[in-house]
């Protein structure tokens, strides 16, 4: 075999595996693929911290709905939502909580219904510390609660019902593979 083939020989082994990860690297840093998600609901970056909210609770996961001061068709299937999806976990039920926040300001017709509810868990929250743990952003929406109390996907809510079942679609997915992939809770 000749100098020169073994050199060619050499490139093209050199090749072989140098190009893929530089094609790679260019097809990472370019986006020219939809990076895989597998998360249904949005993701909070960087999560909220509710440790103040939940700080004498246990810790369980937690799909969490702040009640308004006007609950309206798109609060009433919120809360039906996260009732339904805790119930559908069937046996991880116990490693689960669907919780409603409710301050002072919040439809207090509704915290009365609640109140009749053995599945939901209302927490009484004051004013101020619901304010400086649920963003603006985030009061209107279902939020997924880890055992640390950090929330950590976002779901939004509607007032159509057909929307909403297929959003607690959404959501009992994410939550159920949360729970398979956490020893936690």
């Amino acid at each position: 075999m000749s100098v020169k083939n073994s050199k060619v020989t050499i490139l093209g082994v050199a090749a072989a595996f140098v190009l893929p990860v530089l094609i790679a690297k260019l097809a990472l840093d370019n986006g020219w693929f939809t990076q895989g998600a597998t998360n249904k609901g949005e993701l909070l970056q960087p999560t909220r911290d509710l440790s103040t909210v939940f700080a004498s609770e246990e810790p369980k996961w937690r799909l969490v709905y702040s009640l308004p001061a006007h609950c309206d068709q798109a609060c009433e299937n919120a809360i039906f939502s996260i009732h339904q999806v805790w119930m559908a976990l069937g046996r991880e039920t116990e490693r689960a909580q669907a919780t409603v926040l409710v301050s002072e300001s919040s439809d207090a017709t509704v915290i009365d219904k609640l109140g009749e509810e053995q599945n939901l868990h209302v927490v009484q929250v004051s004013e101020n510390a619901l304010n400086r743990a649920i963003t603006a952003e985030d009061s209107a929406t279902i939020l997924l609660v880890d055992t640390l109390n950090n929330a950590m996907l976002r779901y939004p809510v509607s007032g159509d019902k057909q929307t909403a079942i297929q959003r607690s679609r959404d959501i009992l997915a994410d939550v159920k593979k949360l729970l398979k992939l956490s020893r936690i809770g």
